[in-house]
């Protein structure tokens, strides 16, 4: 799977999105949105010239929408209104409408184009791009999908000023990743930069750092086989959280699980990677002052049980990424019941 995807951070969505549509010529026009982005989003895309014949489809928002129900409903609207081989998706939202999109796009008729349009912070840095795509099964996290790439990932400013502040943290909670996995400069970055009172402009310049970070791993390792492991660096602890959430019906968002699962996989890298513990306490508190806390009192057993199901593992052991210091990362460790628990108290 070679990564030939346009990724534009654009000034002006309208140019962009136009010039990208001029490149190919498509029978059919569609644009993806869930009720949300229908009602924020859709505006600033609705009026360009190109999609003028375009037909739409709205789905549900919310993480327990991420299920093959909903891919069937896009698939029979599809089929209803006569989307061809040729015919092209723009997924128009944030990482679960990215992610449901591209995997329908991917499937219908052996795979049609598909444009990601972000629209959230975590969608822009992480969920848009490295051709993941998937839907949640059995109250898994991401348990069934494709690799896939869209033709063009667009990421326009525009349309974060309309987040709440939880949107917000979880986006700002996988950018907290890949500067953990790259390098301290970018993590200084990060941890001084002032969630509260957003500058926007600076934000741009962030947002444009992280997608590069991304992309490099994604070029280097199109299908997670080696190096691109680094990016999962927090989700082992953090999709068990995220899973345990949607199963008890928890309003705890991905990149929120994410940061809880970073603190916690710091701690088991300073125990077995020797990660500076003086680095881990200065993090960690950071990153506890901004995230809700998350009790792991009477969850430990369950959220270890959901860890066995997850699809990074192998013969039934549990993988982490874990790092040795910031910008050092190793890959494919296996951690004990009795050390994936004791990270846990550390939440």
């Amino acid at each position: 799977m070679k990564n030939n995807t346009k990724a534009i951070i654009s000034n002006n969505i309208e140019v962009d999105l136009t010039k990208i549509l001029s490149e190919t010529q498509y029978d059919s026009i569609f644009i993806l949105m869930d009720n949300n982005t229908r009602k924020y989003c859709y505006e600033h895309i609705s009026n360009i010239a190109a999609l003028q014949n375009a037909k739409t489809i709205s789905i549900k928002e919310g993480e327990d929408n991420k299920n093959i129900e909903t891919i069937m409903y896009i698939w029979n609207l599809l089929d209803t209104l006569g989307a061809k081989r040729n015919s092209l998706l723009i997924n128009l939202g944030g990482g679960m409408l990215s992610d449901l999109g591209g995997f329908a796009a991917s499937c219908y008729k052996r795979g049609i184009d598909f444009i990601n349009i972000p629209t959230t912070l975590l969608a822009q840095v992480d969920a848009s791009a490295g051709g993941k795509t998937g839907f949640n099964f059995n109250s898994y996290k991401n348990q069934i999908g494709v690799f896939s790439l869209p033709k063009a990932v667009i990421i326009s400013p525009i349309f974060l000023k309309t987040l709440s502040k939880k949107d917000f943290i979880s986006g700002y909670g996988e950018m907290l990743k890949h500067a953990l996995i790259n390098e301290e400069k970018y993590l200084e970055d990060l941890l001084t930069f002032d969630t509260e009172n957003i500058d926007y402009e600076k934000l741009a310049t962030l947002i444009s750092t992280s997608v590069d970070i991304k992309n490099q791993f994604v070029e280097q390792d199109p299908e997670e086989q080696n190096i691109r492991k680094a990016l999962n660096f927090g989700h082992t602890i953090g999709h068990a959280i995220e899973s345990y959430a949607i199963k008890n019906n928890l309003n705890i968002f991905h990149g929120e699980a994410v940061a809880l699962g970073m603190i916690a996989e710091l701690y088991l890298s300073v125990k077995k990677k020797g990660f500076p513990e003086e680095k881990f306490n200065s993090i960690s508190e950071r990153i506890k002052k901004i995230y809700p806390s998350f009790d792991t009192t009477d969850r430990k057993e369950e959220l270890v049980e959901i860890m066995m199901h997850d699809k990074k593992n192998t013969d039934s052991k549990i993988n982490f990424t874990l790092l040795k210091d910031v910008g050092e990362f190793e890959i494919d460790n296996y951690c004990e019941k009795d050390e994936i628990i004791e990270a846990l108290n550390s939440l």
